[in-house]
């Protein structure tokens, strides 16, 4: 189980969300939404301090992380977060 996170896309939520080195991403299960792992879930993100760190990256000064009781979700997966530079948005894939 690993998360990865892109260059690029950290790159695009640092600017979007206003994020400096140091700061911490986390990447929660939320109802609702196109998940492709699990119907009617999908990932959310928002800045917070860890709790129960489950998994993490850090990259370009940023820790993107999911809490140890989310990790369900990826069953046994990778959670790749990349950036579509065509469309302009995040793309994230468990696989």
């Amino acid at each position: 189980m690993n998360i990865v996170v892109e260059q690029p896309a950290a790159s695009w939520y640092k600017s979007e969300m206003g994020l400096s080195d140091g700061d911490h991403v986390r990447i929660f299960v939320r109802l609702g939404g196109c998940g492709s792992v699990h119907p009617g879930l999908s990932l959310g993100i928002t800045k917070e301090t860890p709790q129960k760190l489950g998994l993490s990256h850090t990259v370009d000064g940023v820790t993107f992380y999911m809490e140890e009781d989310n990790l369900w979700y990826l069953d046994n997966k990778e959670l790749r977060i990349s950036f579509n530079e065509k469309f302009e948005e995040i793309v994230m894939r468990v696989q």
